[in-house]
């Protein structure tokens, strides 16, 4: 009886996975080929969220083409447009973004310019007018503004948050350690307020991030810095006022705006949804030498790459590598270009990709290594950068941060309160040096410090040899501080100012590629399969992401960031490594 039941539940389930592998197949053959583009075609491009740099490995993305657009494929929409004799112009949207850094809009707003050295007009039309999508828009030829949409131009604010005396009332004590004055990860637990090192450098980053938009906002719409400055402490503003001011060119909902762009013309719309389904090499893109683009997006630790629900992606060590490898080992690539979107994470996985990528730009003298940085490429995302023969930034990026910290938050103070109490049996004299339960003594503490010590010398000499440097000028520049990509510039930390592209032409000048050329991109990691994709879905390895996305659909972003930093910066690293990590409480 009981094997008849088996024969038929075993039955049940592969008549089920039959019926689903059909119904994807189906939802492939619908969605998986390409959409016709209509001659005289607008493009309607949408761009907001919280960007990411690699496609999502999910089934509904693959079938439906990027959903939440990514960087790249924003950028390459703005591409393939500006080539696309059908696509006579473009109608951007900024829908909202998520992100509190600046990086990525600033890529956007780059290939938006770059769109319109074509000869097409690009417009702009606004739901919601917040500064990074008024930034985003000031590269288009005319800004629409929604009539119940205020314009809010009024600064750079950021908040950091301390939490030493919850700590305290918990009985939770942060025995955390770090190199640096600047090294302010350490801060949120150890404080209780600013430092001064700590409020310097958020005052000089603030001051640079908003001279950029200004000066953005400036060049767009044909102002002077000044008054860019005197629109900002006027702000914000009621969109009839914003449209006097001449910070927008008209007051409009959506359906008048596209009323006023026909003017009796016959113009279809494609969405930027449906145009990310036109492959490159249809408008003649995309093709040519190879050159690999190997993306680091997310926190740097050991082992596989993978996704954590709080933090999102992570980069592991022992993937990044893998990528790294096959780059090396392919003779037909050209140039290699290290995209990197991270905010560092553990320093000894770290060490194992600089080593990696120092023997991939030592193997070949004629393939090229350069590095691109994305929001974010700050303590071991730098620190992976350094191999790099050319190390390119966006103005607003955040990188820098050469420092490290280490140590613990001993709990055993949170237990007592509760009625707990923990006991320990060890053998070895630092066998317990990482004990949740007391704090270090003074000899482990000795230990730890030396530990911290030797890393961050270091990482100071690897970044002067990088950087044609001595180890006291870069010594100089570190202390764990925290740079933007145009301060880095400034300080010869990074060698030129762009995106991606900007990375990739550089890479084909060092490579002898004709600049008028177009490039083979190959990208690292590959876009998982249809076959894949399913197999990860039955297989129950998309589970944390399917959380973050829970989350990320069911809680604000400031309470998923407060989340994020009650967690802790340990938590996705291993008891007792060393941390080459940027502050992580950036909060816009």
């Amino acid at each position: 009886m009981a094997r008849r039941g088996f024969a038929i539940l075993f039955t049940l389930l592969g008549i089920a996975f039959f019926v689903s592998i059909v119904g994807f197949a189906i939802l492939y053959f619908m969605f998986g080929r390409e959409p016709a583009v209509p001659s005289n075609a607008t493009l309607v491009l949408r761009v907001g969220g919280d960007l990411s740099e690699v496609v999502p490995a999910d089934v509904v993305g693959y079938l439906r083409g990027v959903r939440t657009p990514t960087v790249r494929s924003v950028v390459d929409n703005l591409r393939k447009a500006k080539a696309d004799g059908r696509v006579r112009a473009v109608m951007l949207k900024p829908t909202g973004f998520e992100s509190p850094f600046w990086g990525k809009v600033q890529e956007i707003r780059d290939a938006v310019i770059e769109f319109k050295k074509s000869g097409k007009p690009v417009y702009a039309y606004l739901e919601y007018g917040g500064d990074r999508e008024y930034y985003l828009a000031t590269a288009a030829d005319k800004i629409y503004l929604m009539p119940a949409s205020p314009l809010n131009l009024t600064g750079v604010a950021t908040y950091e948050l301390f939490l030493r005396g919850t700590l305290d009332k918990i009985g939770a004590y942060p025995d955390l350690h770090h190199i640096g004055d600047y090294k302010t990860a350490v801060n949120t637990f150890t404080e209780k307020g600013y430092t001064p090192a700590h409020k310097e450098m958020d005052q000089s980053l603030n001051r640079d991030l908003y001279e950029q938009i200004v000066r953005g906002i400036a060049d767009g719409r044909k102002k002077n810095e000044a008054d860019v400055q005197q629109l900002f402490d006027d702000g914000p503003f009621l969109p009839e006022d914003a449209l006097r001011a001449g910070l927008i060119d008209d007051v409009a909902y959506e359906d008048q705006v596209d009323e006023k762009l026909r003017a009796g013309e016959q113009r279809r719309q494609i969405d930027s949804d449906d145009y990310t389904r036109i492959s490159l090499s249809s408008v003649g893109l995309n093709r040519g030498p190879r050159i690999a683009v190997i993306y680091a997006a997310g926190a740097i630790t050991g082992g596989r790459s993978g996704f954590d629900p709080l933090n999102g992606a992570v980069v592991g060590s022992d993937t990044l590598i893998e990528y790294i490898r096959q780059a090396r080992r392919d003779s037909s690539v050209r140039a290699i270009v290290l995209r990197i979107d991270s905010p560092g994470g553990s320093a000894t996985a770290s060490d194992a990709i600089w080593r990696e990528l120092t023997i991939a730009k030592n193997e070949r003298a004629d393939r090229p290594l350069v590095a691109s940085m994305s929001d974010l490429a700050a303590s071991g995302g730098y620190y992976i950068a350094m191999p790099a023969q050319v190390i390119v930034a966006q103005p607003s990026t955040l990188t820098g941060s050469i420092g490290i910290f280490g140590g613990k938050i001993v709990t055993g103070g949170v237990y007592d309160k509760l009625g707990a109490r923990i006991e320990s049996t060890s053998i070895g004299r630092n066998a317990e040096i990482n004990s949740p339960a007391r704090p270090f003594n003074p000899e482990e503490l000795k230990k730890l410090q030396e530990q911290l010590q030797a890393f961050y010398d270091q990482f100071v000499e690897k970044a002067a040899d990088s950087r044609h440097s001595t180890p006291e000028q870069i010594d100089a520049l570190a202390q764990g501080r925290v740079w933007t990509g145009r301060q880095a510039k400034q300080n010869h930390l990074v060698d030129e100012l762009g995106g991606l592209d900007r990375a990739i032409a550089i890479a084909k000048q060092r490579a002898k590629i004709p600049s008028e050329n177009d490039v083979e991109l190959v990208i690292y990691p590959p876009r998982k399969s249809f076959y894949e994709l399913v197999s990860d879905q039955f297989s129950g390895s998309s589970e944390s992401a399917t959380v973050g996305a829970w989350l990320n659909a069911n809680l604000s972003r400031g309470e998923l960031e407060v989340l994020r930093t009650m967690r802790g910066p340990l938590a996705l690293f291993r008891r007792g490594e060393p941390l080459a990590l940027m502050p992580f409480t950036f909060v816009r």
